[in-house]
């Protein structure tokens, strides 16, 4: 299976909801469309932003994946072992 946003092979994937779950849950909307992502990259989204942004500006796969943080993490992200634990940085 390979990541939505690094693209890299993995064997396991988690599912990121593009609008926080957080903005949709208590108003009892759909929770709209999601990613299958790594967990290296939904930590670091999680990591770099806020859901009031997420929700706002950050609610694509192309936006977040023009984002320049993001940018920087996924070029370096693509290098590394898809079996390898990543530790994420704010």
């Amino acid at each position: 299976m390979q990541c939505e946003l690094c693209e890299r092979e993995m064997e396991n994937l988690t599912v990121h909801h593009l609008v926080p779950r957080q903005n949709t849950k208590r108003k009892k909307l759909d929770p709209g469309p999601t990613a299958n992502i790594c967990s290296a990259c939904h930590r670091q989204i999680h990591a770099l932003f806020d859901n009031k942004l997420l929700a706002k500006e950050l609610n694509t796969l192309e936006r977040l994946k023009k984002e320049p943080q993001m940018q920087k993490f996924l070029g370096w992200v693509r290098k590394q072992q898809p079996h390898r634990r990543i530790s994420v940085h704010r």
